[in-house]
């Protein structure tokens, strides 16, 4: 809803979340998945994990994996790592603040009438504030129909990959099994009301079996 959205407004995609400029790289999900167990079981026992505990934690058979992790965590500046003893990582503080996550931007959804999906292979870095535990993917925004929620064309939304919805939430539907839109839905009955947040555009109203719903916007970026 608007609270969840109003704390993303207005920050930059690059700096500070990424490298350019001196930052903090982004990480991926994974990376910071393992970044989180790190600090939880270094605040519980004092110590790090072995390169075993934390292949068996993420089902990582392989410890030269589990290794590439940990190389990829110190080389964006997330830990230290001493070679000559075990479970000597260090968990150091970011220069930035805050760390970032890099998630896929999928593609195109469209804040005015419905667009057939556009596909990207694209990513994008976003603050981890706005990352829950659900997966998450990022889709940039075509047109103005929700320019009364400060969502506006060419900005990015953050997307909580879940179907079940509380009415007034802004949401990625997809209409007809082919039409993505980004509306704040309603159930009404057996019908769905896709309403946008611009007086200029008119509400999407369709039998609910019309709409399944994709995501939910939990975030926006704005590259200035």
């Amino acid at each position: 809803m608007v609270r969840a959205l109003i704390f993303a407004f207005c920050l930059r995609i690059v700096s500070p979340f990424t490298d350019e400029g001196g930052g903090v790289q982004p990480l991926t999900r994974r990376q910071r998945e393992i970044l989180d167990y790190l600090r939880e079981f270094m605040e519980e026992h004092g110590y790090a994990p072995s390169l075993e505990e934390i292949g068996r934690r993420f089902g990582l058979s392989s410890l030269a994996t589990v290794h590439k992790h940990l190389t990829n965590l110190q080389e964006k500046g997330f830990i230290k790592r001493s070679w000559n003893r075990s479970r000597s990582v260090e968990l150091l503080p970011t220069r930035a603040g805050g760390t970032a996550l890099e998630l896929p931007l999928l593609g195109y959804v469209a804040a005015g009438a419905p667009i057939e999906a556009v596909v990207s292979t694209e990513t994008v870095s976003v603050p981890e504030e706005l990352v829950g535990r659900r997966e998450t993917y990022a889709l940039r925004v075509r047109g103005d129909s929700m320019i009364d929620e400060q969502i506006r064309d060419g900005d990015i939304v953050i997307v909580e990959d879940r179907q079940t919805t509380q009415d007034g939430e802004t949401v990625i539907a997809l209409v007809d099994g082919s039409d993505v839109t980004l509306k704040k839905l309603y159930r009404e009955g057996g019908r769905v009301r896709l309403q946008p947040a611009n007086e200029g555009v008119a509400p999407i109203v369709v039998d609910a079996a019309q709409v399944r719903v994709q995501g939910v916007v939990v975030g926006v970026m704005r590259k200035y």
